[in-house]
């Protein structure tokens, strides 16, 4: 017999990764369908945020999954990993599609003020402008409902120094919404407070329907409360508030930039931005 088994250095460089299979890496790109081991959960890459990855089924179910190893892409093991960057060399941009300032401390708080309507607004402005509102130090509050803009200026009691502006849903010729802005600009807050708005009914329709798989959104028969029937009208749960807030945040989870909002948001909101900025 030729072949000496003796012969190979059994602790040459190398020896423990003999024989041993190597997992490859895979990045956590949008839209890539994986299945987490341990639950069985196979779900498609909406988000990677701080080494968690959320991961939606085709039912809609969100289930988020720390990256690393213990997932299978088409039946074969693979370690997620967090994607790299598309544009490395050039500069980054925030959600709005302002240039980023890296390292840039948040301002300290302006007197001025956003004003919106409810927590849903908050929330999407939030995610699409706080970079932006945080180097301005602009600060957004939600007023639970424009009829108690009247009494919130009241207590702000806005000035030059102290400017308000205000995002309004639903804000179209002959609505009750348009005569409250009407009433705020006749008052004796008016130079120092600009009540702006987007035509429709909730801040979710602001949302592209494309986001969403759909082509327009539904139209909801007045007699139903829009939210509870736009659940219904998609199949969603729409039984209490907890199942309304869920359907908010698989909406929100859409949005990424400002690319995925319609254009009747984007420039009301910018132009508050501008209002509550200006330098007197």
């Amino acid at each position: 017999m030729n072949e000496d088994r003796y012969s190979e250095d059994v602790l040459a460089a190398g020896w423990r990764e003999a024989g041993r299979r190597v997992v490859p890496q895979q990045e956590a790109v949008r839209d890539l369908v994986v299945e987490e081991v341990a639950t069985g959960f196979c779900g498609a890459v909406i988000r990677v945020e701080k080494k968690v990855v959320t991961l939606e089924d085709r039912f809609g179910k969100l289930r988020l999954f720390p990256l690393g190893g213990g997932f299978l892409l088409d039946g074969e093991p693979i370690v997620l990993v967090q994607p790299r960057p598309t544009t490395p060399a050039s500069r980054a941009r925030t959600a709005s599609g302002s240039l980023a300032v890296s390292d840039a401390p948040a301002r300290v708080a302006r007197a001025s003020r956003i004003f919106v309507e409810g927590r849903h607004d908050a929330e999407l402005v939030e995610k699409v402008w706080g970079a932006d509102l945080r180097i301005e130090g602009v600060a957004v509050e939600y007023i639970e409902g424009v009829d108690n803009l009247a009494d919130l200026l009241d207590e702000f009691r806005p000035d030059s120094t102290r400017r308000v502006g205000v995002l309004v849903d639903h804000l179209v010729p002959g609505s009750k919404e348009s005569r409250i802005a009407d009433a705020v600009a006749r008052g004796r807050y008016g130079r120092h407070v600009l009540v702006v708005g987007h035509p429709y009914v909730d801040v979710w329709q602001s949302v592209k329907p494309a986001r969403l798989n759909l082509p327009v959104w539904p139209v909801i028969p007045r007699s139903i409360e829009w939210k509870h029937g736009i659940c219904q009208a998609l199949g969603w749960p729409h039984e209490d508030q907890a199942d309304i807030a869920r359907a908010w945040q698989r909406i929100l989870g859409q949005v990424r930039t400002y690319a995925d909002l319609e254009p009747a948001l984007l420039g009301r909101v910018e132009q508050l931005i501008d209002f509550v900025t200006v330098e007197q």
